[in-house]
């Protein structure tokens, strides 16, 4: 698993410094990070997709500040862990006004960092959900899990139909397939690649999915069926 890290400095030698406890990290922990640097907020408000785990957030930046930024991105994403980078403790303790996870005061020291961005990754995961990243035409984004749908394809772009809209790449059914397939996650015929979990019934020879009818195939029907089956009686065993 991958965790995508972001990080809002102004003062670039103070990124840098960042990014390389984040690799020192990387390698200790033997773990994956993928990290994107910011100069400001308004900078990342305008790139900002919900493709983040964790935003190391600096609190005293030109422009707009990182209590400023926190509250926008707040009314984007109120599931992100956040944590202020400060010089001053005083703003750090004001940090749940936005729900931030944490905070490291300024100058940072390796030994600090990785006890909180260890603490901070462990309650990321313990959260219980899970995501996964797709690029989309606007940059990359994540998406939870439990709220896709299903994946439609035409042509050669992909729809991917979620809880809170849908987003569509170029890409096969196959990709998506290498993507979703070990999280129950089934084709009910060549064009539509679906979440066992939000299957509601079946009906005239068509799943129901979040009210829309989806056709199954005669060759995808054995299959289908199985795999719903199997799937209802997972979740009923594990109640």
């Amino acid at each position: 698993m991958v965790m995508h890290i972001a990080i809002v400095e102004d003062v670039k030698a103070h990124a840098e410094k960042l990014v390389g406890f984040l690799e020192r990290y990387q390698r200790e922990a033997n773990i994956r990070l993928d990290v994107l640097c910011y100069p400001g907020g308004t900078e990342f408000l305008e790139a900002f997709r919900k493709q983040f785990d964790l935003i190391l957030l600096d609190v005293a930046m030109d422009g707009m500040d990182g209590m400023e930024t926190a509250r926008q991105i707040r009314r984007l994403d109120d599931e992100v862990a956040i944590i202020f980078v400060t010089i001053l403790a005083q703003y750090a303790v004001r940090g749940y006004e936005v729900d931030a996870l944490d905070y490291i005061l300024k100058p940072v020291s390796y030994f600090a960092f990785s006890e909180r961005l260890g603490r901070a990754l462990n309650r990321i995961r313990s959260r219980g959900k899970q995501y996964v990243m797709i690029g989309d035409r606007n940059g990359n984004q994540r998406l939870d899990l439990d709220e896709i749908y299903y994946v439609d394809r035409t042509g050669h772009s992909l729809t991917y139909h979620t809880a809170s809209g849908d987003y569509s790449v170029i890409g096969t059914l196959k990709d998506a397939e290498k993507l979703l397939g070990a999280h129950h996650f089934m084709r009910c015929n060549n064009g539509y690649l679906v979440s066992l979990k939000h299957v509601d019934g079946v009906q005239d020879g068509c799943a129901i999915v979040n009210g829309e009818r989806l056709l199954i195939s005669r060759a995808k029907r054995n299959s289908f069926m199985e795999a719903l089956t199997d799937y209802i009686g997972s979740t009923i065993h594990s109640r």
